[in-house]
């Protein structure tokens, strides 16, 4: 028998073999991710100054998760995750982006960022596969809390799609029912330990499905002192052996049930980032945009441009939203 045919083949087999199916995920992953750096600016800070654009189709109108420090919003003045001006149909997003692209024709990328999460609904699905036909040349991508990436990654990427960002705030459960108000699964609410566990193992195994299925994987984590101040790096060592290729390590906004707790220190940030770059690629360009952002990344950003000259109406701050 040659030594070869001692190696595994199947998933099966390289399951069996933790240490040779980890290295056969990072593999995977170094070519996902080799690929997406060369064309995306969210991967990639030198594409910026190439101008290469991005638009954010705000079509997702649920969440099945609560953090504690998110606040979903509709206006038209906050610049950050979660926020947009209104929520899009997917027939609505395509429209939307055809203006966008009108109006900025370095659009290269096309993003669903919320302001909900992408995997509580079919909306991003709809709205990726009429963008796959009518601009297959744009390059797609989601952000997710992962709680639905595992059975949900095929999907998207037979769809085309080249990358996701999956927000892991903490791999302990303890520490992450700090951060979790609760986990919608199934339609039950799960709280505390038992949603932070469900919750972390979900996002580690949505993490290794979406790289086998090609999808370059970003991980955002964000820093919160007092609570995953000293378990960033745990965090990172974790998302890495499932497979994502960067992290971003993001600056607590004080709000909602953390409005107590105040950002980490510019020092505090930076000494972090360092230290989990010994384990892994830091991303540290991070915008922090809206739901609705459109624009070239570091320059101007023409989303008021696109929705004013559309007149869509503004929701109120909650009403067509829901956290499940």
């Amino acid at each position: 028998m040659r030594v070869e045919d001692n190696h595994p083949r199947t998933e099966e087999e390289y399951r069996g073999n933790k240490f040779v199916w980890r290295n056969k995920i990072r593999d995977i992953a170094e070519i996902n991710f080799s690929h997406i750096t060369r064309v995306h600016p969210c991967f990639n800070k030198t594409i910026q100054l190439h101008k290469i654009g991005r638009v954010h189709l705000p079509i997702s109108p649920e969440c099945n998760i609560q953090c504690n420090f998110c606040v979903l919003s509709f206006n038209k003045t906050e610049f950050r995750p979660g926020v947009a001006c209104s929520i899009l149909s997917p027939r609505e997003a395509l429209f939307i982006l055809r203006k966008a692209i009108e109006i900025c024709p370095e659009i290269a990328v096309v993003g669903v960022a919320g302001p909900g999460d992408p995997l509580a609904t079919n909306h991003a699905l709809e709205t990726f596969t009429l963008v796959d036909q009518h601009y297959p040349h744009l390059i797609k991508c989601f952000s997710t809390n992962g709680l639905k990436l595992e059975e949900e990654a095929k999907k998207f990427a037979d769809l085309n799609v080249k990358s996701v960002t999956v927000s892991v705030h903490a791999v302990n459960p303890r520490i992450a029912a700090k951060i979790y108000s609760h986990v919608r699964v199934n339609g039950k609410l799960l709280h505390g330990v038992e949603a932070s566990n469900h919750l972390i193992q979900a996002q580690l195994s949505g993490i290794e499905e979406a790289v086998k299925n090609g999808l370059a994987v970003k991980v955002n984590t964000v820093l919160i002192p007092s609570i995953n101040q000293n378990h960033i790096e745990a965090t990172a060592k974790a998302v890495q052996e499932a497979g994502a290729s960067i992290i971003n390590i993001i600056p607590l906004i004080p709000q909602h049930k953390l409005s107590h707790i105040p950002p980490p220190t510019c020092e505090r940030l930076k000494q972090t980032r360092e230290q989990v770059e010994r384990i892994m690629p830091v991303f540290r360009h991070c915008q922090r945009c809206r739901a609705d952002a459109m624009g070239i990344l570091g320059g101007k950003d023409f989303s008021k441009v696109l929705y004013e000259e559309l007149r869509l109406p503004l929701p109120n701050s909650t009403g067509n939203f829901s956290h499940g």
